[in-house]
C-alpha cells in the first residue's frame, strides 16, 4: 500500500544537504526548498528513513517525516505560488 510522507529538513552543512536534496529527489518531488512530498509503499518508509540517518547529523540537523493519510492529503490548501504535486501519467509513444 502506497503512502504519502512529507519530508521537510533543516541540515547545517552543505555537504549533506546537496546528499539529502539528492536522495529525496530519488524518492519525491520537491514542494519547498527543503520539503518534499514522497509517494512510496509502506515497506519503503524504513529504508528512506535509514537512508535519510545515514547522510544526517542527529546532533546538529533536524529532519521531520510526516505520513500523509489520503484524506489529509486530498483537503491540502496551498496560498501564493505554491501548488502539490501533480499525479497525472504522461505517456510517450516509441
Amino acid at each position: 500500500m502506497a503512502v504519502t510522507v512529507l519530508v521537510a529538513y533543516d541540515v547545517t552543512q552543505d555537504r549533506r544537504r546537496a546528499r539529502l536534496a539528492a536522495l529525496l529527489q530519488s524518492w519525491g518531488d520537491r514542494i519547498q526548498y527543503s520539503v518534499f512530498i514522497c509517494r512510496i509503499g509502506t515497506e519503503q518508509l524504513g529504508p528512506l528513513t535509514d537512508e535519510i540517518t545515514r547522510i544526517v547529523d542527529l546532533d546538529e540537523d533536524s529532519i521531520f517525516i510526516v505520513r500523509q493519510c489520503k484524506t489529509c492529503w486530498s483537503d491540502i490548501a496551498t496560498l501564493g505560488q505554491g501548488e502539490p504535486p501533480r499525479t497525472d501519467l504522461c505517456w510517450e509513444a516509441f
